[in-house]
C-alpha cells in the first residue's frame, strides 16, 4: 500500500520532480574526483588484497586526495593488522550494470576483500528495483569467480532523504526510492555467504557533506570507512 501511494504521489507531482531534476542537473556544482593514487600497499602483517569498486563517492568527489577519499583511508584503518595490498575502480556516474562490465574490462588479479559502493546512480536513474538486484547479484559472483573475491561488503545505499543539493519534493521521492533499494539489497544480501550488507547510518547533519550538498567530507569518508574496517577485522580474525 505504501509503494501504491508513493506511485501515485509521484505522477501527480512527476512533472515538477522531472523539472527539479533538469535544474538540478544543469546548476549543481561538479567536483572533480580525489587526486592521488588508486593503488598501494601499506601496513605489516598479514597480506590481505582488497578491491574498492564504486561510483563518485568511491572516487572520492568530496576531497582533495585518496589518501582521505574511502579507499585510502579503509587500507590505513585496516594497517595496524594488515599488510593491505589494495585498488581502486571508481567513476562518477557510475552504475551497477556499467562498473561490471568496467571490472571485467580494466582489472586483473585476484582478491581476499571487496568494498562495493554502487547504486546511488541507479536510484536516480530510474533503474527498475528487481533488475538492479540481478545486476548486483551477477557484480557478485563475478568477484567471487573470476577474481577469487572470499569476502564482500556491500555499501548501503546512501540517505539521498538528506542530500542538500536536492529540493523537494525530488528528494523526498528519491529518499524513499533510495530506502526501498537498501531496503531489499539488505534481505539479498542476508541469503548469500561471506557478502555482508554495510548500513550508511550518516545522521542528518549538513556539516558532514561536501560543498556539492551531495557527497561527503573527509570526516564522513572516514566513518564510512571505519564500518568496512571493523567489519573485516571481525571476519579476518576467524580465518
Amino acid at each position: 500500500m505504501r509503494v501504491y501511494k508513493e506511485a501515485i504521489a509521484a505522477l501527480s507531482m512527476g512533472p515538477l520532480m522531472f523539472a527539479q531534476g533538469m535544474l538540478v542537473r544543469r546548476f549543481a556544482s561538479v567536483l572533480p574526483e580525489a587526486k592521488g593514487p588508486r593503488a598501494g600497499v601499506v601496513g605489516v602483517g598479514r597480506p590481505l588484497r582488497v578491491l574498492v569498486l564504486g561510483d563518485s563517492s568511491a572516487a572520492g568527489v568530496g576531497v582533495d586526495t585518496q589518501d582521505v577519499a574511502i579507499a585510502g583511508q579503509l587500507a590505513a584503518q585496516l594497517a595496524d593488522r594488515f599488510q593491505v595490498t589494495w585498488e581502486l575502480l571508481a567513476k562518477t556516474g557510475a552504475t551497477t550494470k556499467s562498473h561490471t562490465q568496467a571490472l571485467i574490462d580494466q582489472v586483473e588479479g585476484k582478491f581476499d576483500a571487496a568494498m562495493i559502493c554502487l547504486g546511488v546512480n541507479d536510484v536516480t536513474h530510474g533503474v527498475n528495483l528487481n533488475a538492479w538486484l540481478k545486476q548486483q547479484s551477477k557484480l557478485y559472483d563475478i568477484l567471487e569467480e573470476k577474481f577469487g573475491v572470499r569476502e564482500i561488503y556491500v555499501s548501503g545505499i546512501p540517505p539521498v532523504k538528506y542530500f542538500p543539493l536536492l529540493p523537494q519534493p525530488l528528494r523526498w521521492f528519491l529518499g524513499r526510492r533510495a530506502d526501498r533499494f537498501d531496503h531489499w539489497l539488505a534481505d539479498m544480501i542476508e541469503k548469500r555467504q561471506n557478502c555482508y550488507h554495510i548500513p550508511i547510518a550518516f545522521p542528518h547533519d549538513p556539516s558532514l557533506m561536501a560543498s556539492d550538498g551531495y557527497h561527503p567530507k573527509a570526516g564522513a569518508y572516514a566513518q564510512w570507512a571505519g564500518w568496512v574496517a571493523e567489519r573485516i577485522k571481525d571476519r579476518w580474525a576467524r580465518f
